[in-house]
Order: C-alpha cells, then structure tokens, then sequence
C-alpha cells in the first residue's frame, strides 16, 4: 500500500428511506494524509484500504481517537471523539487515489476539498458526480429524496409544522457546508458547493458561482462563473456579466481568467483571458466570433476568430461604435502579436 492517501473526512450523513445518502457534511477534510494517520485507520476501523465508505459505531471513534492522538493528529482525534455523541449516521471516506467518485459520500468529500480550498478545481476527478447523486429538496428540516418530500410535508402539516423548501438541486449551497475565511456573500443560495472562493472575493447579490470553478485570489463578483471556469487573483466580474462553462465555448477551449482582468456589465466570454485583459460592457464574445485586431494606430491589422486570441494577456476587447465590428487592442506590437498567435502553428 502507498504510504500516503489523498484523502479523507469524517463526517454525518443524511440518508433516504432506503438508506442511501443524500449528502455527507464533513467539517474538517483532510488531503495528501501520511502514514501515521493511514495507520491510525487500519489499526482502528474496518478500512482495509482504497477507496472506501465507512459508517463508524461509537466502539469504531473510541478506538479510532484514541489511534489518531497516538499519531499525533490531535485535530482528527478530537473530531472523532465529539463525534460519539451524534445522533446521524457517522461516516468515515478514505480516497486512496483520485479517481472518478464511486458514490454520494465520495463526490460530496471532493466537493467540500474544493470549498474548503484545500484543492483547487479541476485537481480533483469528480467524473460521473452527477448519476451519482440523488436530486434533493433542501429544507427547513435538512435535506429530503425529493422523491419523499410530499409524505414528509403531509406529516409535518399534522403536527403543526410547515417545512420550506428553499431548493430542488444535486448540489446545497456552499454556505451551508464550508464558510471560508475572508469572503463576503450577499447571497448565499448563488454559490453551490464546489466552488472555490479565494481569500478577499465578494460575490453581491447577483453573483453566481458553480462547483469546480471560482476563484483564486480577492475578485469581485457581481457577473456568473459557470461550471469549470477559474478566476485569477484581481479579477472582476461586472454585473451580469456570464463565462461559459468550461469546454462550451467552441472545441477545446476551456474558458477561464486570468489575473487582474475586467469583464464589464453584461459582457461575456466563450474564450479564455490571460493576465490585464478588459472585455467592454455589453460586449459577449464567443469563440467564433470575427475579432478585428487594431495595431497601436487603430489601424486593423488582421482579422481573426476570438479563439486565436484564446488565453493572451493585455488585450482590450471593445465593439466599435459606428460599424458594429468587434475589435481588440493590445499594449503588444502588432508584429509581437501575430507572432503570439502563430506561435502553436
């Protein structure tokens, strides 16, 4: 067995009716764990090594804190131990690799990695996440089978009680799960779990961020981060402003931002930015669209599609006012900048 696993997090799970899990809530994940702590768990549970899901009695956290302060892991020691006292089924997720997630328990584990910026996205595999989890009400009474939502409603209403349903979706709100230090949200039901929140980013109120997208460093964020697309350090998103989800901006682009970039009100982009780039307000480029490209005279000097201007920095994308016609402007040399742009052929 390797002498590291790449991670692992106790948990309390939610299940349906027919005790499959709706979700795991793991307060303190840990990744690229060492051997003393891999040890901790053979020694003390029933994990046998892979990848693995686990729910442990309170004999299994008894012996499990008690091998994890002999390894010195005094933070997991303790969790395991305020764990005996929890009413919800107690989960134990080991992922020895980073593969594609076998079931809900694993996908939840790399989703909270992620928020709890303990992985950035697209390290970790979350390939078939979604056949594996089960659409879900999240309510005023925790989460609920969608598919048990009205028996469960009915027996509220006999009692007195009125459950709220504040979302039908796979995925609950990152807030719910995983406050990261350092954020502002003015709307917490806007950020699905799996995002990554960089220290010092505000998401306002119309701000929307998926799972494994966000952003690296302090962003303001009034636009959409689409699923897969990450935003660099210094980066702001103007109000409703949209980046296309990872690979559907045309073939293989993946759309991301790069650091100390601009895209305006009610811009968008279905191409990557580089570094200091500015997209103009209202201006949505998608990756076929034709880019006149200006030399420092504003003289066009090419015309091209947007997706050869894919992932380079310092460029200014506007619309001009009197033809219509979409051009870019860079701080390069014209000579500099066709010779970006050639340079994969």
């Amino acid at each position: 067995m390797s002498d590291q696993i790449f991670a692992f997090g106790l948990g309390i799970g939610t299940q349906n009716n027919e005790g499959n899990w709706l979700e795991v809530f793991y307060s303190a994940p840990s990744i690229n764990v060492e051997q003393s702590t891999l040890d901790a768990l053979l020694e003390s549970t029933n994990y046998e090594g892979g990848n693995s899901t686990l729910v442990l009695e309170e004999g299994d956290l008894n012996r499990l804190h008690m091998s994890l302060l002999k390894a010195g892991n005094i933070e997991q020691a303790e969790l395991a131990s305020r764990l005996k006292a929890s009413t919800q089924p107690v989960v134990l997720c080991v992922l020895a690799t980073n593969e594609a997630p076998t079931n809900p328990a694993e996908a939840y584990l790399k989703l909270q990695l992620i928020s709890h910026r303990l992985a950035q996205p697209h390290s970790v595999v979350l390939d078939g996440m979604f056949g594996l989890l089960i659409n879900t009400a999240w309510t005023s009474e925790g989460p609920i089978d969608v598919r048990e939502l009205a028996d469960r409603q009915l027996s509220a209403r006999m009692q007195g009680r009125t459950i709220e349903v504040f979302s039908v979706d796979k995925f609950p709100k990152m807030l719910n799960f995983v406050v990261p230090t350092g954020i502002r949200v003015g709307d917490g039901a806007r950020i699905r779990l799996g995002a990554h929140l960089g220290e010092g980013t505000t998401v306002m109120h119309e701000g929307f961020v998926n799972f494994n997208a966000g952003t690296l460093g302090s962003s303001m964020v009034e636009g959409r981060i689409s699923a897969g697309v990450v935003v660099g350090n210094g980066s702001d998103l103007g109000g409703g402003c949209s980046t296309m989800g990872t690979l559907s901006g045309g073939g293989n682009i993946v759309i991301g931002v790069g650091e100390k970039c601009l895209i305006g009100a009610n811009a968008g982009i279905g191409i990557g930015l580089g570094d200091r780039c500015t997209v103009e307000s209202g201006l949505y480029i998608t990756a076929g669209s034709k880019v006149a490209v200006l030399d420092e005279n504003n003289q066009v000097v090419s015309t091209v599609k947007a997706r050869e201007l894919s992932g380079q920095s310092d460029l200014l994308f506007r619309r001009n006012s009197e033809t219509g016609a979409i051009e870019c402007k860079t701080n390069k040399t014209a000579i500099a900048l066709n010779e970006a742009l050639h340079a994969h052929n």
